[in-house]
Formats: structure tokens, sequence, C-alpha cells
């Protein structure tokens, strides 16, 4: 057996993975997605948020048409689409027994009990993002992710949406059982029979790959490791060589591993949206509004130039940034509490350009 490939032959395949990233950001930006703006997920655990409109006013006033809510919110849904605001809306994982049981007419009454089959929501609605981490902490969950994606894609399009609508899940980065080298990323064996059939539903829509993605969390949990300035993105030198390409910031090698693992299941072609990422203000020696305003400004930067990666250079990488506000309900370590890029009175919590 053969165990090399020829220059020629290694440039081919790369100029073919290149075609096909770009064609898959054409198809996303087709099917209603711009990479090149910005997105900004509204959690609303927190006990002080502004009213919907109030909200909707403010990312609208800063030039921001993207959103990511984590349940179909009867209340913030109509404000936001009012506005011309494009939604990404969760399924939350308790959801997804009765969706996988159900089968399409019962997906269907899900949609339409919730808002999203008619009207000016279902008309600003552009992808449904089904379940959250489910394969990271809700494994009850899993065995029904897949048949539940399913089933909406199946009730959108009876509705006619499904070009419009793209469904995927967000995953955490933990899916990726290696990440280093980029190249060599490859998902977790052991959620396989979930993944490659979703992978496949995926290919086969031209829905993106969701991937929550925190370089904070990595620098806290590892800095040695991860340095705060390759986590933030800021790093003078490459800090990852990997072959003939270089990585400066974890936020391009977690993507570019994620590509790797696509490409080695055979779905090289499945585009990778970033669903969550974010810095926080408070609560860690590292959560600074300085930093906050580094790693952010430098995500709305790059979303704005329609910026690749250096595995897909030519396919930009949509990107939520997380959080419009603080959420004081949230549990857990106290910088979780931190993550809003706005004060609730709609001051911004840092100095950042979202044009």
């Amino acid at each position: 057996m053969a165990t090399s490939i020829t220059a020629a032959a290694a440039a081919s395949l790369r100029s073919g993975y290149v075609l096909l990233a770009a064609l898959a950001a054409l198809l996303a930006v087709a099917a209603g997605g711009d990479p090149g703006k910005i997105g900004v997920c509204h959690g609303r655990v927190g006990g002080n948020l502004p009213a919907p409109e109030a909200a909707a006013a403010l990312l609208r006033s800063n030039g921001i048409t993207k959103a990511r809510l984590f349940l179909p919110d009867q209340a913030v849904l109509p404000a936001f689409a009012a506005a011309g605001i494009d939604l990404t809306v969760g399924v939350p994982n308790e959801n997804l027994t009765f969706l996988s049981a159900a089968g399409p007419e019962g997906a269907l009454q899900w949609l339409r009990s919730n808002g999203l089959a008619s009207g000016p929501v279902a008309g600003r609605l552009r992808y449904l993002a089904v379940g959250n981490e489910v394969l990271y902490n809700n494994q009850f969950y899993a065995p029904h992710l897949v048949p539940a994606m399913r089933n909406l894609h199946a009730a959108l399009a009876s509705l006619g949406l499904d070009g419009a609508v793209k469904v995927s899940s967000a995953h955490a980065s933990s899916v990726l059982a290696s990440s280093y080298p980029p190249s060599a990323g490859a998902f977790d064996a052991a959620q396989m029979d979930v993944l490659r059939p979703m992978l496949r539903l995926l290919a086969d829509t031209g829905a993106p790959f969701m991937l929550n993605a925190y370089p904070f969390i990595s620098h806290v949990g590892d800095p040695a490791n991860v340095p705060l300035a390759y986590a933030l993105g800021a790093s003078d030198e490459p800090v990852v060589r990997d072959g003939a390409l270089a990585y400066a910031g974890l936020f391009d090698a977690t993507v570019d591993a994620v590509v790797a693992a696509l490409e080695r299941e055979g779905f090289g072609g499945v585009p990778v949206a970033v669903t969550e990422t974010g810095w926080p203000t408070a609560g860690h020696p590292a959560a600074t509004p300085e930093n906050a305003a580094a790693y952010n400004g430098r995500m709305a930067e790059r979303a704005a130039r329609g910026a690749g990666t250096p595995r897909r250079p030519g396919a930009p990488v949509e990107v939520f940034l997380f959080d419009l506000y603080d959420e004081d309900g949230k549990t857990g370590a106290e910088f979780e509490r931190h993550f809003g890029i706005f004060r609730a009175d709609g001051v911004k919590a840092y100095n950042i350009n979202f044009a």
C-alpha cells in the first residue's frame, strides 16, 4: 500500500478542499446565513434584562442583524422579527424526546405552537439549533437528537421553508477526541453512532456543523499550554505550526480541528458555524474588559472581512458572540455571569466596533 502522495497530488487534494469549502460558504449565504456579519446570542437567564423591544433596538442601532436565542421565547421572537433581525432559534434538549417520537406531524405541531411556522417570525428564521451540547452533558437525549432533526427538517419542507431554514445542532468542542495539531482533528469515537447520521443530514441539506468554542475556558483550564495571547488570538508569532499552516490563535485552530474531523469522516464540504464564543469581563484574572474587547473585537472584525481559517482560507466562518447582556441568574463559576457585551442600560461594557 502506498504511504505517500506526490506534491502535485497533495496540491490537487488541497485545491479540492478549498473548492468544497468555498462552495459550502456560497450555499450557506444562499440559504440565508451571512458569514460576513457578526451575530450575538441573547441568553435570558437574568433578573434585570431589558425588554425584548429594547434589546432588538440595541442590536439594530449597533448594526447587528443576527441573533441566537436558546429557546423559542414568545416575548423575544416577535420583537426581534419586527426589528428585521435574522433568527437562530434553539430547540431545548427537553423537547427532543417528543420531537423524536412524534414524526414530521408532531414536529410541525411544535413549530406552529411556538410561532415558527408562519408570519414574520418564520420569515426571519434562518437556523434551528436542535439541542445544545447534547453529546457533552445530556447523553439521555443523544438517541433522540438526529430523529428530532430529521422530523423538524421534514416539517419545514412541508411548509416550503427547508430552503430558507437549516436544521443543525450546537456542539461543545469536547465533541473532538483529538484537536492537536489541528490536522489531527477527530471526533470522539464513542459519539459516532449519533454523529455519522447527523453529518449525512447536514451534508444532504446544506446545513452547517455548529460549534460552541471558548478559548477563554481553555486558557482558564490549562494556562500553561494555552497562553493568554494565544487564547485571545493576539500572539505576535504563530504558537502552533501544523505542516505548512500556522496558528496564532486558538479559535482558528479549534475550527480547523473540526474541519479536519469532518474531512476524516468524508464530509469535507460541510461548513462550520461557531454558534457561541465570547470573553467575560469579570470573575477571573483573565476576564477583563480589555481582554473582552480584544477577543470579541477580533471576532467582529474577522466576520466583517469574511475571514476564513488556515485550512479553509476561502470559507468565511459564521460567528455568534456570547452574550448580549450579563446573565445574573446563571450558575457555575463567577465569570459565567459576566459575558455581556452591553450593560442593562444599553451602554457597551467595553469599546467594540461591529461595523
